[in-house]
C-alpha cells in the first residue's frame, strides 16, 4: 500500500508564528517566482517601499498596485500573515529599521566590462544576501525535524542532477565521515532502483532548486510510496517534488544573470542548508559522531603531510 500524496498550499505561513520584518524582502524574494502576477505587484509594492505602504489600506494598496483588496489579502497571507492588518504592522517595523540606517538590499548586475575587483565585491554581496535570504526563510521546525529522521536513519539516499548533485555529493561525504550509511545518486535510473530497496527508518533526501526536476523527483516518490521518511531541499515551496516530501526545507531564490546563471546562485543556499543538516545531525549522534569524525581525520592525515 502507498501514502497518499500531499496535498500543497501556498500560504505555508499560516500554521506558525508571522516572519519577523527583518525577513519579510527575503520571503518576497523567494516567493515571488511561483506569485500570479498580480500577487507579484502587490509583494514588490511592499519590498520596495515598506514604509509608503505601511500607510495605506487595503483598499489603497490596491489601488495603488492595480489589483484587487482579494488579492492584497492572499498575499499577506501567502507571505506568512494572518492577514493585511499583521502585513503593515511588519512593514512598519521593516520602514523603521531602514530609517535606522541599515543599507538597503540591493542586487547588482555583473557587466561584461567590470574590472575583477568589482566582481569580486557584486558576488561576495549576492552571496551574502542568498545565504541571508535563505537562513531568514529557512523552517527550523522542518529542519529539526529532518535532522530527527536522518540521525535515526538505517540508510540515507540523497538525490540531485548537474548543480545540485554536487551538493547531494558534499552531503552524504559529510555523513558518511560521522558514521551514517549515506549514498548521493546522480543517475536517475540508479537513484530509482535504489529508492526501490528502501522502507521506514530510511531517509530520501531530493535536492532540487526548481522543484520540478523529473530525474530527482521519481526516486524520490518511489522512496515516498516505500516508506521512507522523505526530505526535499528546494526553492519553491510549493512545487512537484514537495508533494512526495514529508519535510520541505526552502532555499533562498537569487535573481539569475547572463553571467551568473540559477546553478551557481541556488548552490550556495543548498550548501548552507546541508550543512545546518549535517551539524544537526552531529550534535544528535555526538557520541558516535565525535569518535568517527576523529578516525576519519587520523586516516587521511597522512596526505596533508609533507
Amino acid at each position: 500500500m502507498t501514502r497518499e500524496v500531499k496535498e500543497t498550499f501556498g500560504g505555508g505561513g499560516l500554521g506558525g508564528s508571522p516572519p519577523a520584518p527583518s525577513a519579510l524582502a527575503a520571503k518576497v524574494r523567494t516567493l515571488a517566482p511561483s506569485m500570479t502576477r498580480s500577487m507579484q505587484r502587490v509583494a514588490e509594492a511592499v519590498a520596495s517601499d515598506p514604509a509608503g505602504c505601511a500607510a495605506l489600506t487595503v483598499t489603497g494598496l490596491a489601488e495603488r498596485t492595480g489589483t484587487s483588496e482579494a488579492t492584497v489579502v492572499r498575499t499577506a497571507r501567502l507571505l506568512g500573515y494572518p492577514g493585511y492588518r499583521d502585513l503593515r504592522l511588519a512593514l512598519a517595523g521593516l520602514a523603521a529599521q531602514q530609517q535606522s540606517g541599515r543599507a538597503p538590499a540591493i542586487t547588482t548586475d555583473i557587466a561584461v566590462d567590470d574590472p575583477i575587483a568589482d566582481v569580486v565585491a557584486k558576488l561576495a554581496y549576492d552571496e551574502q544576501q542568498t545565504l541571508s535570504d535563505t537562513a531568514a526563510n529557512l523552517d527550523t521546525v522542518q529542519l529539526g525535524a529532518a535532522v530527527g529522521a536522518l540521525a535515526a536513519a538505517r540508510r540515507v539516499d540523497v538525490y540531485g542532477v548537474g548543480a545540485s548533485g554536487l551538493v547531494a555529493q558534499d552531503l552524504t561525504q559529510k555523513l558518511l565521515r560521522i558514521g551514517l550509511i549515506a549514498h548521493a545518486h546522480s543517475d536517475p535510473h540508479l537513484a530509482v532502483t535504489n529508492a526501490v530497496q528502501l522502507r521506514s527508518g530510511d531517509v530520501a533526501l531530493a535536492i532540487t532548486h526548481s522543484g520540478s526536476t523529473g530525474d530527482v523527483i521519481e526516486p524520490l516518490r518511489v522512496a515516498f510510496e516505500r516508506g521512507a521518511t522523505t526530505v526535499a531541499i528546494t526553492g519553491r515551496p510549493d512545487s512537484p517534488v514537495t508533494q512526495y516530501a514529508d519535510h520541505v526545507l526552502t532555499t533562498s531564490i537569487a535573481r539569475e544573470t547572463e553571467l551568473r546563471p540559477a546553478a551557481m546562485s541556488s548552490r550556495t543556499s543548498q550548501l548552507l542548508v546541508v550543512d545546518c543538516l549535517f551539524v544537526g545531525v552531529a550534535q544528535r549522534t555526538y557520541d558516535t559522531a565525535a569518535p568517527a569524525l576523529s578516525a576519519s581525520y587520523e586516516a587521511l592525515a597522512h596526505r596533508h603531510r609533507r
